[in-house]
């Protein structure tokens, strides 16, 4: 498990990076003199290009080598944090986020498609688990640090910390990742790439400007227009294309299927809430940034405690059971936290993050899980660079449905400004997008998965037990 445990000192960086900078929007807001809803661009800008470049990162590992890629992606990744630390304005930020966002776009991809080739089926689970564990420290230490950080230092700093574990991730990936590569790696799909890129991109900034944040509504308009006709050309050109680089024919495979569609709409209300959370407590309660840190670190916490317990489960009550039972009561979680006002006791809303936290955790397991259940290790890297560019998709879109929420509530209510009032419609609305994913869970086959979750083979053995034990005692009757 020593490799697991060197991919995630990458997903250590960038999860901290992510959860330290969601406590202080707030804060950067003021010092760059933006609304803070703006700063929604700073987190989609990243999300964005984690979309446009990671379909690209399998096909590098390959050609490349896996441990190439990952040193060069963990190098983008520094160079981009350092940009953001010097940031004087809101377009200059946003850049940087999309400079960091290209080095994560293969630092987290390829380090993943390393372990999913060599881990086998029946041990994936307790692979990703392992995998996630550290990295979890991450979001547990983010939200604290960089409260504390913003609150007595300077927010800048919250960036400069990333440069000494990049380069002890560099170190120990040269140390022990091997160059793992592929033999006869076909020629990268430019136009299909090059689709895309202006698709995903455009669409995406066209949704993440409305509001009239960086530049005007008919921008914004034009930008979603011209995402969605180009990502029709992206569709009409993948039918054709023998190497797209994204396969919509992996969707024809069930498991992966329900993956990525349900498991797209279950991530776009996980993704508004490190976008609304910090912004309520912060704006709407007057809470501090070191404050608010400390209370939202509960959800990390909850998640890495379920991850020791995700296999058991998974194996107890198999990938359908877990997926629609648990999809409700993570949704309902999120929405809850829409009930929080600021006289709510603290230790009540720590409560209600923990269990939150846990909840979505496993059902990110179990979907990260179930999506490359029935993957061939042939279609592997097209299979991760896929689901995550729906992954992140989904987060950045859950992020301008947060936004674009708050700012519908505040209109409605004619205020100036964000209020406490305001959060709850915003939580409840992406609560139910949450809740949405049930309808794909409720397709699943109940032996989906068997293979990985070991949930088929469990009662099959039970069942052989109780046979041979029949046989036994009718043995000793005769």
């Amino acid at each position: 498990m020593l490799v697991p445990l060197i991919v995630a000192t990458a997903l250590f960086m960038e999860n901290m990076d992510s959860t330290v900078l969601a406590t202080s929007l707030p804060v950067i807001a003021t010092d760059l003199k933006v609304d803070p809803i703006a700063l929604k661009l700073a987190l989609t800008s990243y999300l964005v290009s984690l979309a446009v470049f990671i379909p690209v990162s399998g096909w590098m590992a390959d050609r490349f080598g896996a441990r190439t890629i990952f040193r060069a992606a963990i190098a983008v990744f520094m160079a981009g944090s350092l940009l953001s630390a010097l940031a004087s304005s809101l377009a200059w930020f946003v850049f940087a986020r999309f400079v960091q966002g290209m080095g994560g776009a293969m630092m987290v991809p390829v380090g993943r498609l390393v372990i999913l080739r060599s881990v086998p089926k029946s041990e994936m689970v307790q692979a990703l688990a392992w995998l996630t564990i550290p990295a979890m420290i991450g979001p547990v230490v983010g939200p604290p640090l960089g409260g504390f950080i913003t609150t007595y230092f300077d927010w800048r700093w919250i960036f400069f910390i990333n440069i000494p574990i990049g380069l002890l991730g560099i170190l120990l990936a040269s140390v022990f990742i091997e160059n793992v590569r592929e033999e006869d790696v076909p020629p990268l799909d430019l136009k299909g790439f090059a689709l895309t890129t202006v698709g995903l991109s455009t669409l995406m900034l066209g949704f993440a400007t409305s509001g009239r944040h960086l530049v005007s509504t008919e921008v914004s308009l034009a930008c979603v227009v011209t995402g969605a006709v180009t990502l029709i050309l992206y569709w009409q050109h993948a039918r054709r294309a023998p190497n797209p680089v994204i396969d919509l024919n992996l969707l024809h495979i069930p498991t992966f299927r329900a993956g990525v569609l349900g498991g797209s709409l279950f991530r776009v209300g996980v993704g508004a809430v490190p976008f609304l959370l910090p912004l309520m407590l912060q704006i709407g309660f007057g809470l501090n940034a070191l404050q608010s840190g400390l209370l939202t670190f509960a959800a990390a916490a909850g998640a890495m405690f379920m991850k020791t317990l995700a296999g058991a489960i998974l194996r107890r009550f198999g990938f359908r059971n877990v997926l629609m039972f648990n999809a409700v009561v993570a949704s309902a979680f999120i929405a809850a936290s829409g009930l929080f006002t600021p006289a709510t006791p603290h230790g009540v809303i720590i409560t209600v993050l923990l269990a939150g936290g846990f909840f979505r955790s496993l059902q990110f397991t179990s979907i990260n899980a179930v999506a490359y259940a029935d993957v061939s290790n042939r279609e592997m890297s097209l299979a991760t660079s896929f689901s995550s560019v729906a992954q992140q998709l989904s987060l950045s879109v859950g992020v301008a449905a947060g936004a674009f929420a708050l700012e519908a509530t505040g209109w409605l209510r004619g205020t100036n400004g964000l209020q406490p009032q305001d959060f709850w419609p915003a939580f409840v609305a992406v609560a139910l997008v949450s809740a949405t994913s049930l309808a794909y869970w409720m397709r699943l086959d109940p032996a989906a998965g068997a293979e990985v979750s070991g949930h088929v083979a469990r009662r099959v053995e039970s069942a052989r037990k109780i046979t041979a034990q029949a046989i036994q005692e009718h043995a000793r009757g005769k």
